[in-house]
């Protein structure tokens, strides 16, 4: 399970270390194997443990071809899932047109949802969290039933 906002450099190459209190269990879960896609809401990236990324996969297989939204989904999914694997210090490359897309540079994010990992620009990411910060302050927000049933 994946919690947490970290703050990490690339290096020159693209790669992004993986903070140490996520390694071992990445390990042992599925031996460093990692997809990484772009998210399709948003200007982030997306890493899922493969097992994660698999059940997504069967998901995605289900789509018909022949429907626009459901041939979008699949082509942007899988056209940008890209396999890595962690190297032996930790680190995972991004590929170029994946930093591209969610305009990594140096500084960057990795956010903790749970299954997942986002890849975050720090300024990006600072900007998504002060308009999600606006927009609960403000109440502007759909009230879902599971929202409803939600306390801190």
């Amino acid at each position: 399970m994946f919690r947490g906002a970290n703050a990490i450099n690339l290096d020159s190459k693209g790669r992004l270390a993986i903070p140490t209190k996520y390694r071992q269990s990445l390990l042992d879960d599925c031996n460093g194997q990692l997809v990484c896609t772009i998210d399709t809401q948003q200007s982030c990236l997306l890493l899922y443990p493969l097992p994660e990324w698999e059940e997504i996969e069967l998901k995605l297989s289900k789509f018909s071809s022949m429907i626009p939204s459901e041939r979008r989904m699949q082509r942007l999914l899988l056209g940008y899932a890209t396999e890595c694997e962690m190297d032996k210090s930790g680190r995972v490359l991004l590929s170029l047109p994946l930093r591209k897309h969610a305009t990594l540079d140096k500084e960057v994010m990795l956010v903790g949802q749970l299954n997942k990992l986002e890849i975050w620009d720090a300024e990006t990411w600072a900007t998504q969290i002060d308009a999600d910060m606006e927009v609960e302050r403000s109440g502007g927000f759909e009230l879902t039933e599971r929202l409803q049933d939600f306390s801190l």
